[in-house]
């Protein structure tokens, strides 16, 4: 069944308070109080719509997390049953800076159909639309990059890939270098940086590295091409994998296992981005920009609303 349309416009109304809430502590360099503030508002406006949601992808266990924890039943407890996953605030460090690239993010799926993830961190791989086989996650660098550079019909000095900068990433990033590849280097904004493979405009082929799971969420109605294989560590992850029900622990994961059936996602700009405008107060109104997409519509747009900020 889909999620009907009527839910777009109220989980744009989430992501939107959430930005309003956090844009307040912009450059305020305390990335905590901007978090909390969009995760306390993020829970109040979920729990006014009329369904049944559990978080699937939250912001961790019970003990870690007071609200939006996985496992939490958001909603007015009738209506129909979602998955929730949610990033309240991605990018607190852009926020608490006052930099680009600040955004709040929810995804919405089926009940049972969005992957309840454990708290572990990913190795991903993401492109546009390839053909079956031609990009994964086994395939050494190399590979991919001629396979992608041979499919698009573009020199392999012509690709660019999209990666976080951090010391995790310093082989892959001294590979991509190697093959003259031109980088796109985040600091922060794992979500938004796979997003950047869903449209040739933004001009990034291909994204790669280690991260959290949601960035799957985000590419679900673009037909995006996605592998990503969990992390597991530690004893304690293990131990929460199996716990889960997972036990091959080294598989890989495709778009279609980690989200099934409809989606909706929402992201609203706190700051500015490639893909969505920061949010902005002029007098008693906000102006939110929101990338949504609705999956069984195939409902792909930015969509720029102007409310009132005691609405």
């Amino acid at each position: 069944m889909a999620i009907d349309k009527k839910f777009i416009d109220q989980f744009i109304n989430v992501t939107s308070k959430a930005a309003l809430a956090s844009s307040y502590l912009l450059g305020k360099k305390d990335k905590n109080a901007a978090d909390k503030a969009a995760v306390d508002t993020m829970r109040t406006e979920l729990n006014k719509i009329k369904m049944i949601g559990e978080v699937v992808i939250g912001e961790g266990s019970l003990d870690e997390a007071p609200m939006l924890y996985n496992g939490e039943i958001l909603g007015t407890k009738n209506g129909p049953l979602f998955d929730i996953a949610v990033d309240p605030l991605e990018g607190t460090n852009f926020a608490a800076n006052n930099l680009p690239g600040a955004i709040t993010v929810l995804a919405i799926g089926e009940k049972n159909n969005l992957f309840k993830a454990p708290e572990t961190y990913m190795n991903k791989i993401a492109t546009g639309k390839v053909e079956y086989g031609l990009i994964d996650l086994d395939y050494p660098i190399e590979k991919n990059i001629k396979n992608l550079s041979e499919f698009k019909n573009k020199d392999v000095s012509s690709l660019t890939a999209c990666i976080l900068d951090r010391p995790r990433h310093k082989k892959i990033i001294d590979k991509l270098k190697d093959l003259n590849v031109n980088l796109k280097l985040i600091t922060d904004g794992d979500i938004l940086g796979a997003l950047y493979v869903s449209n040739p405009k933004y001009n990034v082929d291909i994204f790669l590295g280690i991260g959290g799971v949601f960035a799957a969420s985000a590419l679900d109605a673009f037909d995006c091409h996605f592998q990503g294989r969990f992390i597991f560590d530690n004893t304690k992850n293990i131990n929460q994998a199996k716990e889960m029900g997972i036990h091959e622990l080294d598989k890989k994961y495709d778009l279609k296992d980690i989200i099934k059936g409809d989606s909706i996602f929402c992201a609203t700009g706190v700051t500015n981005n490639e893909i969505i405008k920061g949010l902005s107060i002029n007098n008693n109104k906000y102006i939110s920009e929101t990338l949504v997409t609705h999956k069984s519509s195939n409902y792909k747009e930015v969509v720029k609303k102007v409310n009132f900020i005691n609405e």
